[in-house]
């Protein structure tokens, strides 16, 4: 399989280390409740199911929120749509932390998550147009990582400081840090030239191809079977496996190391090998999902597993690869295609997780949600065979090159 274009080995501008601050807070809050689940629900007096029902939320949002604001936003400048997104973004963990019933809590929820999706569609777009398109793939990797060093530093501080005071407490961190963030973005955040030229025909128009929507379609799928999983990832380390609570936060720690790895990785690997580097991590991450089912009553086992493998390096490797095809499939018209792959992710985190919540609360029990992952993350390989097949890549090759492209290799749509 031939290079999508030729790799390079400078460096990413500043801009993209400046929006992954932004990426590092929101990841940090997407994901810091599968640490505080038994805490939340003990003083929402709700099950633990039902509290993770906050993070379908939140993906709920991102999925509405990401096309709605980038149709929304299209003519704004983009360095003000993302001081807006981090504002809302603040303002919406303050209404969290003064709520004092679940129902209240989830909304707020939603509304944070509708600010994610408008500042993760419009910093992708910054950070690749920056970037240039021989390094797309490694700007989405560090945007992601961002993500993923919230899971490292954020997600772990986070879920430590819920345990020895309150739940509530973490909220009210990402509040000023997120208000701290916004200031920083409007100034490091470049001004850009009008935007009169942007339509959203023309951003329709960039989704009829298909392959645009088999990566949608695999970004769905791969991160569902990782997120299915690492919802009641807390349950299943105490529960299943015996791990002491106060270790939780250790095995977290773990687990955003090999995330981080694994977006790193997958972001250079990616601008040369996209669909090898995506049929190995889907076809890795179903195996190790499996054999969590089996050992997680394994404490040492489910700790190998889970910080090595299952949510980490095998799990994000593909993520930059699969959000770089979509914007480069959409050619120019990039935005709602990314906000598009934001939805994609979170369509496949909100079923995954609700699945995996019934499958926790069914005779399963922890062994439930991995299992669901397992065969989320499997289906992944039906697109990407499919993206193999079409040689979908190979046109872009092509084109770049100036060359013809060969009737039915990879143009679609």
């Amino acid at each position: 399989m031939q290079p999508l274009t030729d790799h390079r080995s400078a460096k990413l501008p500043f801009v993209v280390l400046v929006l992954a601050t932004g990426t590092f807070l929101m990841g940090t809050t997407e994901f810091v409740i599968a640490g505080l689940l038994p805490e939340i629900a003990d003083d929402l007096a709700v099950s633990v199911s039902h509290t993770g029902l906050l993070i379908t939320a939140f993906a709920a949002g991102m999925i509405v929120g990401a096309p709605v604001m980038a149709i929304a936003t299209l003519r704004l400048p983009r360095r003000s749509t993302l001081v807006l997104a981090l504002t809302v973004f603040a303002l919406g963990h303050v209404v969290a932390v003064l709520s004092p019933s679940f129902a209240l809590v989830l909304a707020a929820r939603v509304v944070t998550a509708l600010a994610t999706g408008a500042f993760w569609c419009v910093g992708a777009v910054v950070a690749t147009t920056a970037a240039g398109p021989a390094a797309t793939s490694r700007a989405l990797g560090l945007l992601l990582g961002g993500m993923t060093v919230a899971n490292v530093a954020g997600v772990p501080l986070g879920a430590w400081l819920g345990q020895v005071s309150d739940w509530r407490a973490p909220f009210w961190v990402l509040a000023v840090l997120s208000a701290g963030a916004a200031l920083v973005i409007g100034r490091f955040i470049p001004d850009e030239e009008q935007r009169e030229g942007r339509s959203v025909r023309a951003e329709c128009a960039a989704l009829r191809q298909a392959r645009v929507w088999l990566a949608l379609s695999a970004i769905a799928l791969l991160l569902g079977g990782v997120l299915a999983a690492y919802t009641y990832i807390s349950p299943l380390l105490t529960e299943r496996a015996g791990i002491p609570v106060a270790a939780v936060p250790l095995v977290l720690t773990g687990y955003g190391v090999g995330a981080l790895l694994g977006t790193t990785v997958g972001g250079r690997l990616g601008d040369r090998w996209p669909l090898a580097t995506l049929v190995t991590a889907a076809a890795a991450s179903t195996l190790v999902l499996l054999l969590l089912v089996f050992f997680s009553t394994s404490a040492v086992a489910t700790v190998v597993l889970v910080t090595v493998t299952v949510m980490g390096v095998t799990g994000f490797a593909a993520a930059p690869v699969l959000g770089a095809l979509v914007m480069r499939f959409a050619g120019s018209a990039p935005t709602l295609a990314s906000a598009l792959a934001s939805s994609s992710s979170n369509v496949g985190i909100a079923l995954g997780s609700w699945v995996a919540g019934v499958a926790l609360a069914s005779p399963l029990g922890q062994a439930g949600p991995p299992l669901v992952g397992t065969v989320t993350a499997a289906l992944t390989l039906v697109p990407l065979t499919a993206l193999a097949l079409m040689r979908a890549t190979r046109s872009d090759d092509r084109a770049a090159a100036g060359g013809p492209s060969p009737r039915g290799r990879g143009r679609v749509g």
